[in-house]
């Protein structure tokens, strides 16, 4: 299939952007790298009137660290951050999850924020986002507002963003001294969406596991360091809340499988 008719519109500054989509409202959408957009599009699962184009626009291509926090900017390319010299001292679980996104090809032309805002439960970067606690700055011409990602997130597909609001930036918590991080996720062939990821963040005191590709959602659970019988309970106590749906890809029982090692695993390899 082929996206229904559009106009385009290549914004000069976030300003431009935002006073585009204060005039649409919902028959807009931002086009960043594409590399989901353009799929949604072609589906025709979205049909809006007019994309606005923020992939050249320089005030919001950045990638800074902001006191304990690594910003990225609306239009910085998932790669620009993945080579980022400092990226594996700065955010581990982000370098560890890099290599299982897709294809060094999609990731040198989609964008960090592009990804967080299409919000597909499979997806890494929103799965790590969630399992390191961080935030999504929300813009419009009325506001600019700053959400958890537990808040962000609201189901498939589906964010707390309004229609005339940008996704500005996202942040990153910086390493905090004690933890350590473990990613892991199955697919069925390599650089597919996940069909269960698990992200891990360890320290003396805690266990912090996210789930990704089960619910609607990244699910986030918090835990006090377990001895393995103790482990082995949380996670298949988890595998059963997440509520595993059967499809034309794996059945329910697998996926609470693939929850109960991959989790274990994570948490190990934090360990």
């Amino acid at each position: 299939m082929k996206p229904v008719s559009f106009d385009y519109v290549c914004a000069d500054s976030a300003q431009d952007a935002l006073d585009l989509l204060a005039r649409h409202g919902e028959d807009a959408r931002i086009l960043a790298g594409g590399q989901s957009l353009m799929a949604v599009l072609n589906m025709r699962l979205a049909q809006p009137s007019l994309l606005v184009d923020i992939s050249r626009t320089p005030d919001l291509d950045y990638v800074r660290l902001d006191g304990e926090q690594l910003v990225v900017g609306a239009a910085a390319t998932q790669a620009s951050v993945e080579w980022r010299p400092e990226l594996a001292s700065e955010v581990p679980l982000l370098g560890l999850a890099f290599p299982w996104i897709s294809h060094f090809q999609i990731r040198n032309r989609g964008t960090v924020c592009g990804s967080v805002a299409h919000a597909d439960p499979s997806a890494e970067l929103p799965l790590v986002l969630a399992a390191l606690g961080g935030e999504v700055v929300l813009r419009s011409r009325r506001q600019r507002r700053q959400l958890a990602a537990a808040d962000f997130f609201q189901g498939m597909l589906m964010t707390a963003r309004t229609p005339d609001e940008l996704i500005e930036e996202v942040r990153f918590p910086l390493r905090r001294a004690g933890e350590r991080y473990g990613f892991a996720e199955f697919s069925l062939r390599h650089g597919d969406f996940a069909v269960v990821a698990c992200a891990a963040v360890v320290t003396d005191t805690a266990i912090r596991l996210a789930v990704g590709g089960v619910a609607d959602r990244p699910v986030v659970e918090v835990w006090p360091r377990l001895v393995a019988e103790d482990l082995t309970t949380a996670l298949n106590d988890l595998s059963w809340r997440l509520g595993a749906q059967d499809d034309a890809h794996l059945s329910a029982r697998y996926r609470r499988q693939l929850v109960r090692q991959l989790g274990r695993r994570v948490i190990e390899e934090a360990r």
